[in-house]
């Protein structure tokens, strides 16, 4: 998510989702996996600045972050979709808790002096794909999960969650902000449940 630290809090979240070229997309997600397989971070958020084309992770240390309605709106079901799905099959598995950090695996691919940088990333990336159980998980989600999207959208468009966003709105806003600040995420959401229809649906 493009994130815009000078707008105010509703805003800073776009709304858009292509603003990275794809191999910048696949290189900043590839070093959060890394860094969160690297410690055993499991619920993260990862911040990084892209300047002149560079990506530069500035901050990868939010064991609580931020995934109210108020400041994901459209992005608020896919972050909770993804958790579920994250939970479900670390319970349904009996996926153990990791305790030891084992960086040595980790040492040995740096000490590669006459490796590229990219060269590393991907070694690294290799080690992280472990660590999460990409494939299982993906293997997981598709054998007993596929219906959980739709699930989903039914979820995030009924009244019960728009009577919880009403909730958020005024337990953050001010009082003369409510009803604007309602219409706003209702707009938005219906924005969401155009774009997100399920396949079965």
């Amino acid at each position: 998510m493009c994130y815009r630290p000078e707008k105010p809090m509703h805003e800073r979240y776009e709304e858009r989702v292509d603003f990275l070229d794809e191999k910048l997309a696949d290189e900043i997600t590839m070093i959060s996996r890394v860094i969160n397989a690297y410690f055993r971070w499991e619920f993260n958020s990862c911040e990084t600045i892209v300047k002149n084309g560079v990506a530069w992770p500035i901050d990868y240390a939010n064991a609580c972050p931020d995934v109210a309605i108020t400041s994901l709106h459209v992005h608020f079901p896919w972050a909770m979709t993804s958790l579920l799905k994250w939970t479900v099959f670390c319970a349904a598995t009996n996926r153990p808790m990791a305790i030891d950090l084992d960086q040595r695996v980790y040492f040995r691919i740096a000490d590669h002096e006459t490796w590229s940088f990219e060269r590393k990333l991907q070694e690294y990336f290799k080690l992280a794909e472990q660590y999460f159980q990409t494939d299982r998980f993906t293997d997981f989600c598709d054998r007993h999960l596929s219906h959980l999207d739709e699930v989903a959208h039914e979820y995030f468009t009924s009244t019960e969650f728009d009577d919880l966003m009403v909730k958020m709105v005024h337990e953050t806003f001010k009082p003369h902000e409510h009803e604007h600040f309602t219409v706003h995420y209702r707009w938005l959401m219906s924005q969401w449940a155009k774009s997100h229809v399920p396949a079965h649906a």
